[in-house]
């Protein structure tokens, strides 16, 4: 008996965060409306709050800053592994013009 996760987008999950938090809904209420697993929603919650404290929680981003923050630390360390590449390949090629 296997089942399969649901996955949902973020703009939703910041959504049911929103309702917690901003529209002083109960976790319970969230759950029982919009049949999401009481778990799910708390980790969301837990995240949203972080998220505004400019924290960058656990899991997945869900705010839209949250996510441009990721996507720019991930270019970062992308872009330095290149100029590590860089650097090691002119030193080496140097070399070889002595």
């Amino acid at each position: 008996m296997t089942g399969s996760r649901t996955k949902y987008e973020p703009a939703f999950k910041l959504e049911i965060a929103k309702m917690v938090i901003d529209q002083g809904l109960t976790v319970a209420q969230v759950v029982k409306d919009m049949n999401i697993g009481e778990t799910a929603v708390r980790r969301w919650v837990e995240q949203y709050r972080a998220e505004r404290l400019g924290q960058p929680g656990i899991g997945k981003p869900i705010t839209v800053e949250q996510q441009r923050i990721r996507q720019l630390e991930q270019e970062n360390r992308r872009l330095k592994s290149d100029n590590e590449l860089l650097k090691k390949a002119s030193a080496f090629f140097a070399r070889e013009l002595k």
